[in-house]
């Protein structure tokens, strides 16, 4: 009898292996997170192009209903053209915001997330050198800047741990002198650690 009892249980371990799934996005779960992309169009390293590129790091935590709190750091690169060269914008943000969940499959593979975000950081234009390579003075000045973000994601699963994002947002600061609106797209990956 208890031959049959472990055959069966082992019988019964092999039909269902493939069967399981693992939680996700459950209240309270964390994981870490790399994004990165372009700003304002396709970056190339041309001197007429005025795109560039960002980078990030964040720590997502998962609310109730799929929904995430995301706390983080972003560095975004963008250049302008000047006669044959080019200008460099730094910005560097930190950033805290809200993703809603609008949209998941029954399996809890793929998310759709609206998100808004707060932004503060510091803007330097040049690497702050006022004094360009022709005499010029540069009118940008380095300043602190604050605002927005809304943002658009794509969550799926890799793994019961690894997650790829899709991201498009559109990013709003006061305090620059060199334009408020930045557009940008890209792609990420999260590892829940919890």
């Amino acid at each position: 009898m208890k031959a049959t009892s472990v055959l069966l249980t082992f019988v019964i371990c092999l039909a269902l292996a493939g069967e399981a799934y693992a939680q996700r996005s459950l209240p309270g779960m964390r994981g870490i997170q790399l994004t990165g992309g372009m700003v304002d169009g396709f970056y190339n390293s041309g001197n007429n192009n005025e795109s560039g590129y960002y980078f990030g790091a964040a720590m997502a935590t998962y609310a109730n209903y799929s929904n995430k709190w995301v706390l983080g750091a972003e560095y975004m690169q963008k250049y302008y053209p000047y006669r044959d060269t080019r200008i460099p914008l730094s910005q560097f943000t930190g950033e805290g915001g809200y993703y809603y969940n609008f949209l998941s499959d029954a399996n809890k593979i793929f998310f759709f997330y609206l998100g808004g975000s707060a932004l503060a950081g510091y803007e330097t234009s040049n690497r702050g050198e006022k004094i360009l390579f022709d005499g010029s003075t540069l009118n940008a000045k380095d300043a602190f800047v604050y605002g927005g973000a809304i943002s658009l994601e794509l969550e799926t699963c890799l793994t019961d741990r690894l997650i790829l994002l899709l991201t498009g947002r559109e990013r709003f600061l006061w305090g620059t002198s060199t334009g408020r609106f930045h557009t940008q797209f890209g792609i990420g990956f999260r590892y829940i650690i919890n």
